[in-house]
């Protein structure tokens, strides 16, 4: 096998250089720099008010960006996202509830997106996307009230793969679950991305969960970059910065995940 030549390198997933986010005068992002190969599952970590969720809404167009650059599969992006950026990249927020309209039933809620996109073979998308997040087809026609919080957030999963995105944004997409449907919902997540092969993004106060779901991470504090470590190190508690080994100390019951691969949450 010949070398590797910078042209047979593939391009990464997402590149963020220098990015910077302002709000009326206040400087939320401030110069933040990372990249994410393509199939990695990368986290972003740190206190409330890190900049952690601002820094995935300016990925996905949600936040003002006022300096620096994204690029998606090595084509940088500009201020506005257009249609083909949200067939490569989805986003599933913390909140199930709150992201899905409550007067759409669930195959609307699957539908809409198809519409927006001109996919033309829904029903066989609606099936499979209900199929792999562990719905049956009973649930097509519910409303969001009548689910469960898990079954919720199942369907806003379901939402973001069915365009068949590349990358998924992931919001804190457990947090407001109970910790008993939140191990699921991780499983299921870690389950579709190797089947699919995706790309993760996934901001999480939890570092069990992030050692968990997570290949390398960043720590974030009041708008930038602490360090960035593979989650072995983090589990090992090779940090180089006393921020993050504050992070560790303050979590209560952090723990290296257990060797059937549930999170201790």
């Amino acid at each position: 096998m010949g070398a590797m030549t910078p042209e047979t390198i593939a391009a990464p997933a997402l590149s963020v250089r220098n990015l910077d986010v302002t709000y009326d005068g206040f400087r939320a992002l401030k110069s933040v720099s990372f990249d994410v190969a393509p199939r990695e599952s990368f986290g972003l970590v740190g206190e409330s008010g890190s900049g952690k969720s601002t820094l995935l809404r300016a990925v996905a167009g949600l936040a003002p960006v006022t300096a620096g650059t994204i690029e998606v599969e090595g084509k940088p992006l500009g201020k506005t996202r257009d249609r083909a950026f949200y067939r490569r990249v989805q986003m599933v927020f913390q909140d199930p509830y709150g992201s899905l309209h409550p007067r759409h039933t669930v195959d609307r809620l699957l539908r809409e997106p198809l519409d927006i996109h001109g996919v033309s073979d829904g029903e066989r998308r609606i099936i499979r996307a209900l199929d792999e997040v562990g719905l049956s087809s009973g649930f097509r026609f519910r409303y969001p009230h009548q689910l469960s919080g898990g079954q919720r957030q199942r369907v806003a999963i379901a939402r973001a793969l069915i365009v068949e995105p590349s990358i998924l944004l992931l919001d804190e997409p457990t947090s407001a679950l109970d910790a008993s449907v939140q191990a699921e919902v991780l499983n299921l997540l870690e389950q579709i991305r190797r089947d699919r092969a995706l790309t993760f993004v996934m901001v999480s106060h939890d570092l069990a969960v992030v050692t968990h779901m997570c290949d390398r991470l960043m720590v974030m504090q009041d708008g930038a970059e602490v360090e960035q470590l593979t989650a072995a190190e983090l589990a090992e508690q090779q940090v180089t910065k006393d921020y993050t080994r504050n992070l560790l100390h303050a979590s209560e019951g952090f723990r290296r995940p257990q060797p059937d691969g549930a999170p201790n949450l």
